[in-house]
């Protein structure tokens, strides 16, 4: 039998990147060691080495895998669950059906949440503020979206959602990682490691949080949602925060010049680099790179942040509220201004969609904080000439029941979660303008036609950017870890222009 030495496991990357000292170290492991070496070579093939260099912002050799329509991505993420009942899916059998039972035919044997599990009946509520037909195709929009409803020709509504998540935190894990379990890189993360940075003075990826007017406090938010997982943490999300300080610890302590600060981390950054020669440590690289990307955003995000450059008419587009840092408005401006400075993934979630009580009175403010930032920015995209290469998403981690939760017609009534068929859509970056996809049953709450798991638009939006889903993969644990995960998903080739 021939004899495999450790070095025999390991992928070419993998060997120039140990050193004598790590290989012993790694030879200490013994013979389990090596028989777990030999399980991850065998499975390596088209599988990401995490030994690239991680302080690279270049991107990996080979992607995109083919031409892209998409150069980046505006994710206006609306946390909590918008109401597609009310605002984007509308039928007219609900007006008949208004204040029946769901019938158990149409529930099934779907898991409901415990806050509307025991209820007596499930009293159908239709739409309660009413829409219109919008655009040259006659697309039916809430009129809670005034705004919105004014850009029904440039998106495409995507009816027919679905997600197995019933709750928040994994749903939005779901949504943004591709996994409901903690500790998976976000989707931000997977882009900035596979396509790297359009500019060395940002990230590539950005994130910005507003709180809404209709559930306050909105659900809770964890920065692992933008995290980097088992990616180099140099690709995690770096958030941009109103005020006077917009990210944390860039600047310099009192008494150290620019120079000084210089100095320090040439120092420190050749101190790191024979760290990493030595140990074969990635992460030592990716603390690199945050210490330089942190010293040349010194100097980016003042000029980011400084809104005096901007004339009346832009503030007349996104609204008054565009003046107020922190704002959902002021961070799609501020979103529209990262993309023009090559930001890839600009990530702005919202929160207070969970209208589980008060509907009535929460979801037009919440409608109200969104509806004509959201609108702006697609039409400054479109004036700028950037939407066709820009895709902005919008949508949240699920839907909403068609049947009230708690007594029905009540001013404290509302609507519980809903992850079996709920509404997004879509904006630019290669997707049909003017295009409705999906359709769900008489009560909006099955999917009729042409399902689409969350899975699914994740695959969308890497195909969009140029990259296959199946190949985009990252060795971690002895599987490939794929922004999709491991279950089926397909390309929306219906929705792609």
């Amino acid at each position: 039998m021939k004899r495999i030495s450790l070095l025999d496991t390991l992928d070419e990357q993998q060997r120039q990147a140990m050193t004598r000292r790590s290989l012993l170290g790694r030879g200490a492991a013994g013979l389990g060691g090596l028989a777990l070496g030999q399980m991850m070579a065998a499975d390596s093939q088209g599988a990401v080495s995490p030994l690239r260099e991680a302080g690279s912002g270049e991107g990996l050799p080979g992607l995109p895998h083919f031409a892209a329509k998409a150069k980046r991505v505006i994710y206006l993420f609306q946390s909590g669950g918008p109401s597609h009942v009310d605002l984007f899916d509308h039928k007219e059998s609900l007006d008949r059906f208004h204040g029946s039972d769901l019938p158990a035919s149409v529930r099934g044997e779907q898991r409901l949440t415990g806050m509307t599990a025991r209820q007596a009946s499930f009293p159908v509520v239709k739409p309660l503020w009413g829409g219109k037909r919008c655009g040259d195709h006659g697309t039916w929009i809430g009129n809670p979206l005034p705004h919105i409803q004014g850009i029904a020709d440039d998106m495409t509504i995507i009816r027919s959602m679905w997600t197995e998540a019933i709750n928040h935190d994994p749903g939005v894990t779901y949504i943004n990682t591709g996994s409901q379990q903690m500790g998976h890189a976000s989707m931000g993360a997977w882009l900035s490691y596979g396509l790297g940075r359009e500019n060395d003075n940002f990230p590539a990826y950005m994130v910005l949080l507003s709180q809404g007017t209709g559930k306050n406090p909105g659900q809770p938010l964890f920065s692992r949602l933008w995290g980097s997982g088992y990616l180099p943490s140099s690709h995690q999300g770096v958030m941009l925060r109103p005020g006077a300080n917009p990210v944390l610890y860039l600047k310099n302590p009192p008494g150290v010049s620019s120079d000084a600060r210089r100095r320090l981390l040439d120092t420190l950054g050749d101190l790191n680099r024979r760290y990493s020669e030595e140990a074969g440590d990635p992460e030592t690289l990716a603390r690199v790179e945050a210490y330089e990307m942190a010293y040349r955003m010194q100097t980016s995000v003042p000029d980011l942040t400084d809104l005096s450059d901007e004339p009346e008419s832009t503030f007349e587009l996104y609204g008054e509220e565009a003046r107020r840092p922190g704002t959902f408005a002021a961070n799609c401006l501020m979103a529209r201004r990262m993309a023009e400075r090559g930001v890839r993934f600009i990530q702005l979630f919202h929160r207070g969609w969970d209208q589980h009580i008060s509907i009535r009175n929460q979801l037009p403010r919440q409608c109200q904080d969104v509806d004509q930032g959201s609108a702006a920015l697609v039409k400054d995209l479109k004036r700028l000439g950037m939407l066709e290469d820009t895709l902005v998403i919008w949508g949240g981690e699920f839907g909403r029941t068609v049947y009230s939760q708690g007594l029905f017609g009540a001013p404290t009534s509302g609507r519980d979660h809903h992850g079996r068929c709920f509404t997004t859509w879509m904006a630019g970056g290669g997707t049909k303008a003017g295009f409705d996809y999906g359709e769900t049953d008489d009560y909006a709450y099955n999917i009729a036609r042409d399902p689409v798991h969350i899975r699914d638009l994740n695959a969308t939006i890497l195909h969009l950017l140029g990259i296959d889903h199946e190949r985009f993969t990252f060795k971690f644990r002895g599987l490939n870890q794929r922004l999709t995960g491991v279950e089926h998903a397909k390309v929306l080739d219906s929705i792609l222009a």
